[in-house]
C-alpha cells in the first residue's frame, strides 16, 4: 500500500511573501481588470505606459479571439513579466480542467514540507504495489520493476511526476500532504481562492464543460507558479530544485516552448485529459537570453466536435502572450 506521512507535525506554511507577491501581480500589472501601476511616476510616462499595457492587452485578446474561432474551442491564458510586473490574459478568470499541471504545484508543496515540518522529507523513500502503477493509468518511471521491488525517494517522485507526468508518483506524494484536500490547501496558501484538486489520478482528467472538480483559473495558477519559482513562496534553494525540475520536463516540446524563441529557456509541466473536449494545457516559466523571466499559463479545450488534442494552438498562444507583453517582436 502506499505509504502515508504522519501530519502530526504540521506547522503552517509561510504566507505573507507568496501573499505579498500574489497581491503585487495582481494590483501591479495591467490586464484583465488588473489595476494600473501605483509607482509615483512622470505623468506623461504613466500615460504611455498606460497605453502600451492596454495596446498589449487588446492585441492579445483581438488574436486569441481569432485563435479560439479556427479551433473550434476555448482558450484560457494568462502571462506575467516578472521583471515589471505586467500582465496580459484571456479568459483569465474562468475554470478550466487542471490535468497533470497540478503536479508542478503538488511538488511545491513537497518542498515546503520537507524544508517547514518533516526534515529528511526529500530523502525518504516510500514503495507502492503493481496494482497501485497500474491503476494510476500513466506510470512510466514508477511502473519499472526495478522501481516498483526498490521504491523511490519523495525527490525522485517528484523528479518523475514532473519530468514525466508519471500519476502514480503523483498520488505516492499526494498521500505525504493530506491528500486532494491538502493540495486544495497549498493553492490557498499561496493566494489562489479558486484552484481545488478533489481526486487522484487517473480519475482528476475526467471533466466536463461546467464542471468545477479538479479545477483552476489562469491567472492564479499564473501568480502561484510565480510565487513558488521566482517569489518566495520558497526557499532560493527549493525555488532552484523546482525550476530545474521544470526544466527537465520532457512531455513540452510542442507546446509553450514551441511557441517561444529557441534561445529562450523553457521549464514547463503539461497537462492532457481526455474525451471529445479534449483538454490541453502547459504552465511555464520561460528566461529569455536576458531580463527577468515570463509566467506563461494556457488552458484549453475544444467545443466536443473536435476531439482532437492541438499542441500547436498552446505554442500559438505563447506567442501572442510574449508579444503582449512586449518581449519579443
Amino acid at each position: 500500500m502506499i505509504q502515508r506521512e504522519d501530519e502530526r507535525r504540521r506547522r503552517p506554511r509561510r504566507r505573507l511573501g507568496a501573499a505579498a507577491l500574489a497581491a503585487s501581480l495582481l494590483f501591479g500589472g495591467t490586464a484583465c481588470g488588473a489595476a494600473s501601476e501605483t509607482t509615483a511616476v512622470p505623468r506623461g510616462a504613466a500615460s504611455q505606459q498606460a497605453t502600451a499595457a492596454a495596446s498589449g492587452q487588446a492585441e492579445v485578446t483581438k488574436r486569441l479571439r481569432e485563435l479560439e474561432a479556427s479551433y473550434s474551442g476555448r482558450i484560457g491564458a494568462f502571462a506575467i513579466d516578472t521583471g515589471t510586473g505586467k500582465t496580459v490574459g484571456h479568459r483569465a478568470h474562468e475554470r478550466f480542467a487542471g490535468n497533470s499541471t497540478f503536479k508542478a504545484i503538488l511538488c511545491g508543496a513537497i518542498l515546503d514540507k520537507a524544508r517547514t515540518t518533516v526534515p529528511g522529507l526529500l530523502d525518504r523513500r516510500f514503495h507502492w504495489t503493481a496494482e497501485e502503477a497500474e491503476k494510476s493509468g500513466y506510470a512510466p518511471v514508477t511502473g519499472l520493476p526495478e522501481n516498483i521491488e526498490n521504491g523511490m525517494t519523495a525527490a525522485q517522485l517528484c523528479h518523475a511526476a514532473i519530468t514525466a507526468s508519471d500519476n502514480a508518483a503523483a498520488n505516492v506524494l499526494l498521500e505525504q500532504i493530506g491528500g486532494p484536500q491538502g493540495l486544495t490547501r497549498y493553492y490557498r496558501s499561496l493566494g489562489d481562492p479558486t484552484g481545488r484538486l478533489d481526486r487522484y489520478e487517473p480519475d482528476l482528467n475526467e471533466w466536463e464543460p461546467g464542471g468545477k472538480l479538479d479545477t483552476v483559473m489562469p491567472a492564479f495558477m499564473a501568480r502561484s507558479l510565480a510565487a513558488l519559482t521566482v517569489g518566495d513562496a520558497l526557499v532560493p534553494e527549493d525555488r532552484r530544485q523546482l525550476v530545474a525540475w521544470l526544466n527537465a520536463t520532457t512531455t513540452g516540446s510542442q507546446r509553450i516552448k514551441a511557441g517561444l524563441p529557441d534561445d529562450w529557456t523553457v521549464g514547463d509541466k503539461t497537462g492532457t485529459g481526455g474525451g471529445k473536449y479534449a483538454p490541453a494545457s502547459d504552465i511555464a516559466i520561460a528566461q529569455p537570453p536576458s531580463g527577468a523571466p515570463l509566467i506563461i499559463v494556457v488552458y484549453t479545450n475544444r467545443d466536443g466536435e473536435h476531439p482532437e488534442i492541438d499542441n500547436g494552438v498552446i505554442a500559438q498562444t505563447a506567442s501572442v502572450l510574449a508579444r503582449g507583453l512586449g518581449r519579443t517582436s
